[in-house]
């Protein structure tokens, strides 16, 4: 006769359930919280409603004009004939100068003060590229007009006495000549490209400067344990995990070089071509467009400066947004190769 030994029945034991967790904020959190969005919202609502604004003034210019105003390439209220395809031009072709000084120096200052820079250096070259981006506009300008365009004109000779043979270098006149002339280098894009290059300069160095110093040092020393130089680990580990903030940070200061007022209109000489001859005198910005007539054009006039306005904003929105949302999907160490 056998016998069974049984375990007492305790009873079924309890379904595990998940212990709920407190998701409602208080206090300092709550307070931050509601401020940023209002602060979100807020940028938001004064962002749509220029937006609103320009459009709504657009709509009389846009519906006498048509598409002409899109392709038109005179600026001329007298004849009715009134068009933004020059100034478009212009406005690239000046920021197109601009990015093409600033991008290398950015880079070369962003490169340099993280990796080379001694640490007792490093604050004082951060404060003064950072200070740049706080002097006013009208001061460039000044120094463009009185100390820098001297200079650029012979740099503009020399690039128009090798480089001519490129549309984009040719200027109708000998540069060789005993007396060449000199007026025909002044007051030009490329001038004020170069003023304008050192007002986006910062910009775009401080967002280099800021994804540079946030390369994963593990990384670093992965690089540096298999024989890797210091220009190695920039090479394979820096740039690339900064290639999202290189990015970034150039299309946003070419939001700022599109949009740039003063410093241009002190520098060039208003012309309305249709070319892209940034050594050559004359030229047109839409910015510098709507400053220049906006104090003497009538309510007509008015609504095609708006329009055209609205066009420069448009377009520095998207360019903004684009550079925003490459720098927001950058991802530490994405494509490094060490």
């Amino acid at each position: 006769m056998s016998t069974e030994l049984r375990a007492p029945d305790l009873g079924a034991a309890p379904a595990a359930t998940p212990r709920s967790t407190a998701t409602r904020q208080t206090g300092s959190d709550l307070a931050f919280a509601l401020g940023s969005r209002a602060v979100g919202t807020t940028v938001l609502v004064i962002t749509g409603g220029i937006g609103l604004f320009l459009a709504w003034q657009a709509v009389p210019t846009l519906r006498h004009y048509g598409l002409r105003f899109f392709t038109e390439t005179d600026w001329s209220p007298e004849t009715d004939h009134i068009g933004i395809l020059s100034v478009l031009v212009g406005t690239f072709t000046v920021a197109l100068v601009a990015m093409v000084v600033a991008f290398p120096l950015a880079l070369a200052s962003a490169l340099y003060i993280t990796e080379y820079a001694p640490l007792r250096l490093r604050s004082t070259l951060v404060a003064a590229i950072d200070l740049m981006a706080a002097v006013p506009s009208i001061v460039y300008g000044l120094w463009g007009f009185f100390l820098l365009q001297p200079q650029a004109i012979d740099v503009a000779r020399f690039l128009n006495a090798y480089l001519g043979f490129l549309p984009f270098f040719h200027v109708d006149t000998d540069p060789r000549l005993a007396q060449w002339e000199q007026s025909r280098f002044t007051a030009s894009a490329f001038v004020a490209g170069l003023a304008v290059s050192m007002m986006v300069l910062p910009m775009a160095c401080a967002v280099m400067r800021e994804v540079f110093s946030q390369a994963p040092a593990g990384e670093r020393e992965a690089a540096l344990a298999l024989g890797s130089t210091r220009w190695g680990v920039i090479r394979s580990v820096v740039i690339p995990f900064g290639r999202g903030g290189i990015i970034g940070g150039t299309m946003l200061s070419l939001g700022r070089a599109l949009g740039e007022t003063i410093t241009v209109l002190l520098i060039i000489s208003p012309a309305f071509d249709l070319k892209l001859k940034p050594l050559e005198i004359g030229t047109e910005t839409v910015s510098a467009l709507i400053a220049g007539r906006f104090g003497e054009a009538s309510p007509s006039q008015l609504s095609a400066l708006l329009t055209a306005g609205l066009v420069l904003f448009l377009i520095t929105l998207v360019v903004n947004m684009l550079a925003a949302v490459i720098v927001s999907r950058g991802r530490s160490g994405q494509g490094t190769d060490i």
